[in-house]
């Protein structure tokens, strides 16, 4: 059955109400220099709430006759859309909190550009430029909370996980909740949503009325990701680096559940800087967690990153097994060390600035099949190194799944080939068979899922 679409004309309930006529030239402009490619695809994945698909390429042509304008106006702006999907409105008008993520949107994509990108003050091609471009861009979507105890807790893993994985991510967002605690995620479904949908239980019993559900997402992911109903602050990076070192500036704690090659991906990247010598003594609680019947799945990484990353990147990270309330307390112990370490060091509680990132896990990273082909996975390389590549691998992979660009790449190149030293590729080629064989790549669909890589051994 064909759902219906609705014309629209949509005024701002929040954030951003007037714009500059270069500002609208921009998002008009239709040219690979404008903006409106980019501006319509994160529309539209927004507008799709509730429709999940892990397909960008096919949610834009599902979706080919939509489109979208600005109206400047003596009061303001509107929004014009055309042909946009009907779940995004109730009788007629446009559900509250979706029009408050279509204008975060409009936004960061706005500020980033205009502010970050095209702006010469900001050297995107040097360590301190960019953690100043991803400070800027957070304070400016005002969800740095100044003056608050650390409480921030990032949850990370997939989007195609199994009820009972979702059920138990909920139970350790609850046991958060009650523990006074805000979540930020990826803000899609999956283990992106049960734990803020826990929380706003916990929050509720303990009559906490300004909970924060802080979604960080970036416009390759935005489609296979739409943000789920209970984020309350939307946040767009310009690019999957940026949107990963936001998550562990902002964030006091990060809780991993089961996932694919995207949560694989965000195990390298936070590893990977926590092995950095200069990060040796920074407290930063990390915890894997699943239920019981999942167990497996984190022995697998576990196994994979001891013989990849060695036993000091083990240390880093606490597994616990289908104890919800344990998470919670941990967490919650992890995270005053965390608040006496930056009292006691002069650090922001808001944005960790003494965490040092190295520039291999802060620039853009293109998975075109020659970068994928031509990555260094040896173990002969620092630690922190390798995991940087590693992750690189992994992020090709989530591309050539799931985004618009990857997906092209791959119907026109054909797979990525990915090389590297024989007993890591064994390793990693066991480990992407598992997340296949468990329906971790992509949403559970009808048809097989077919790899976008192959493993040269």
């Amino acid at each position: 059955m064909t759902k219906a679409l609705i014309d629209a004309r949509i005024t701002p309930t929040v954030h951003l109400n007037v714009l500059s006529q270069q500002e609208v030239s921009k998002l008009l402009d239709t040219s690979s220099r404008g903006l409106y490619r980019l501006f319509r695809q994160c529309a539209l994945a927004v507008l799709s709430h509730g429709d999940y698909t892990d397909d960008a390429k096919e949610l834009l042509a599902r979706h080919a006759a939509f489109d979208i304008k600005i109206i400047q106006q003596d009061r303001g702006i509107k929004l014009e859309v055309t042909g946009a999907p009907a779940d995004a409105f109730v009788d007629g008008e446009m559900i509250r909190g979706i029009n408050e993520h279509l204008y975060s949107v409009l936004r960061d994509i706005i500020y980033s550009n205009d502010a970050i990108i095209e702006n010469p003050a900001f050297d995107l091609n040097n360590s301190e430029g960019v953690t100043n471009a991803v400070f800027h861009i957070m304070r400016n979507s005002g969800t740095l909370h100044y003056g608050k105890k650390p409480r921030l807790v990032v949850c990370w893993g997939g989007h195609s996980i199994s009820r009972v994985e979702y059920d138990y991510t909920k139970e350790v967002g609850y046991q958060l909740g009650l523990r006074k605690q805000n979540i930020c995620t990826g803000c899609g479904p999956g283990a992106m949503k049960g734990p803020m949908k826990g929380a706003t239980f916990g929050h509720a019993k303990q009559r906490i009325k300004d909970g924060q559900y802080l979604g960080m997402t970036e416009p390759g992911i935005i489609a296979a990701e739409s943000p789920n109903p209970i984020v309350n602050d939307l946040v767009i990076m310009p690019d999957i680096e940026k949107r990963l070192e936001a998550f562990v500036r902002i964030g006091h704690g990060i809780i991993v559940f089961p996932g694919g090659a995207g949560t694989t991906e965000e195990i390298l990247y936070i590893l990977g800087i926590l092995l950095h010598p200069k990060n040796a003594y920074v407290p930063f609680p990390l915890i894997f967690t699943a239920p019981e019947s999942s167990r497996e799945y984190f022995e697998q990484i576990d196994d994979f990153i001891g013989a990849t990353l060695g036993k000091d990147a083990q240390k880093r990270y606490e597994i616990i097994i289908d104890d919800p309330e344990k998470v919670a307390i941990k967490m919650k112990q992890g995270i005053k060390k965390v608040r006496d370490f930056r009292r006691e060091h002069s650090d922001a509680y808001y944005f960790n600035w003494l965490l040092k990132i190295d520039e291999e896990f802060q620039q853009p990273f293109e998975p075109s099949h020659q970068n994928m082909s031509n990555l260094e996975l040896h173990k002969d390389l620092p630690k922190h190194i390798l995991a940087a590549n590693l992750r690189r691998a992994f992020s090709g992979i989530v591309s050539g799944n799931v985004k618009d660009d990857g997906i092209r790449a791959i119907e026109k190149h054909g797979l990525f080939e990915i090389t590297g030293d024989p007993d890591i590729m064994a390793r990693m080629d066991t480990l992407l068979k598992s997340f296949v064989e468990q329906s971790r790549m992509k949403l559970p669909s009808d048809i097989a899922y077919k790899p976008c890589y192959k493993i040269v051994t």
